[in-house]
């Protein structure tokens, strides 16, 4: 099998993230159950998330992610084979990233100045999975 990370963008549906819970559980259960390992990163009603595994299962969850109607506004950033999985140890890394641990690092304000900046993150190769990587505490 193939190994492939997908890394996307997408809006909390009404910015409700008091259905965060239920979608990292749901996230956590089917990931388990899929092989599928990877890091959400949610900012002020956003998510930028990487999943990472065999081509198939990861395919079938985004799409899943596309049919959830808590998520809108996503934006495919990479999908691409990969030699090794970046978040082996997760099967569904979490950080809520407030506006004070954002600040702490300047040089991705421009990608956080109203939620997350799909465009800007698009224009930009490899900064989605370098931020995820350091608020995960792993290294870039």
């Amino acid at each position: 099998m193939k190994l492939t990370q997908v890394i996307y963008v997408s809006e909390l549906i009404d910015r409700d993230s008091a259905v965060l819970a239920s979608i990292l559980e749901s996230a956590v259960r089917h990931n388990q159950q899929n092989n599928i390992t990877g890091m959400l990163l949610y900012a002020e009603g956003h998510f930028i998330q990487v999943l990472e595994g065999d081509e198939p299962a990861v395919l079938e969850t985004y799409q899943r992610i596309w049919d959830d109607p808590r998520h809108h506004y996503i934006t495919l950033l990479h999908a691409d084979p990969v030699p090794k999985r970046c978040f082996g140890g997760w099967s569904m890394g979490f950080k809520h990233l407030g506006p004070q641990e954002a600040a702490a690092f300047p040089q991705y304000a421009p990608y956080f100045a109203f939620g997350v900046d799909a465009r800007a993150l698009v224009a930009a190769p490899g900064v989605a999975l370098e931020m995820l990587k350091l608020f995960c505490g792993g290294e870039i």
